[in-house]
């Protein structure tokens, strides 16, 4: 296994099948021309995409910059073999490497895939939180 960052779109759509939806051009686009925006994607011995891990710099005043892990997806085929982790690693150092003071993620407390993964990983939970979220997509 490899794991390169992505910077193509046709890239992108070789691996779309780890994606949540069929990828939209115009998104895509934005996020690769963004330099604080990381699409990393393991592929297997037959130059086959089989997981994914985007990440994105956010940055604070008072704070610095620090990377959320944005959305991890490994094809159903290569699950349980430590892609996961070995993703969120690749990542973790791609923040180091940009002076990120730190690295996080939200996933839903009964994803236990999710878990068992960003703890594999060394992950700590802090603590428990309420998501709030707005639909912006309607008028």
């Amino acid at each position: 296994m490899r794991i390169e960052r992505v910077t193509a779109v046709a890239e992108v759509h070789r691996a779309a099948d780890l994606f949540d939806a069929p990828p939209i051009e115009e998104a895509t686009r934005r996020f690769l021309a963004d330099p604080t925006h990381h699409l990393l994607v393991a592929y297997d011995d037959a130059n086959r995409p089989i997981g994914m891990i985007s990440g994105v710099e956010t940055t604070h005043p008072d704070k610095g910059t620090e990377m959320l892990v944005y959305e991890l997806g490994v094809a159903p085929v290569a699950r349980l073999q430590g892609i996961g982790a070995a993703l969120v690693n690749a990542l973790a150092e791609v923040a180091r490497g940009n002076g990120c003071y730190g690295m996080w993620v939200a996933t839903e407390s009964d994803n236990k895939a999710a878990l068992a993964t960003y703890r594999r990983a060394g992950a700590l939970e802090e603590m428990t939180f309420t998501l709030l979220s707005w639909d912006l997509s309607e008028g």
